[in-house]
């Protein structure tokens, strides 16, 4: 098996996933997972597709992401990576999917209208 590549998106984060079979290290932007991402419940939200599949320690990942703020950045990078492991193995889907690691999350912010303070706030009415 090869390098399988794939892509996961979420709000404006775009991620690119390299997975091959390695000893289990996370490279986000050529740091480290633990690194790049300061808690660990994005480090979390990395492995989470590992752990549902049992392959913890089996593939190394390389990742290229950009835009938005780190929670989409790290849900992007899952979505990458669950879609990788499908690819490897169709057996894996079974436990992804149910836990909904292969749905891609379609929320984006919404926009500012004009004559509004945000997207729903209004400016305070005055009868005076």
């Amino acid at each position: 098996m090869s390098i399988v590549h794939k892509i996961g998106r979420r709000k404006t984060s775009v991620a690119r996933v390299y997975v091959k079979p390695g000893s289990g290290v996370i490279t986000v932007n050529g740091k480290d997972a633990k690194d790049y991402f300061s808690t660990d419940v994005m480090v979390y939200k990395l492995n989470q597709p590992f752990i549902l599949s049992e392959t913890v320690g089996q593939y190394d990942v390389t990742v290229n992401v950009f835009g938005g703020g780190n929670t989409g950045q790290a849900e992007a990078i899952r979505l990458g990576i669950s879609r990788a492991l499908c690819e490897i193995n169709a057996e894996f889907r079974l436990a992804l999917k149910p836990a909904g690691l292969l749905t891609r999350d379609a929320r984006m912010v919404e926009r500012k209208k004009p004559g509004q303070k945000k997207a729903r706030k209004r400016f305070q009415f005055s009868k005076r």
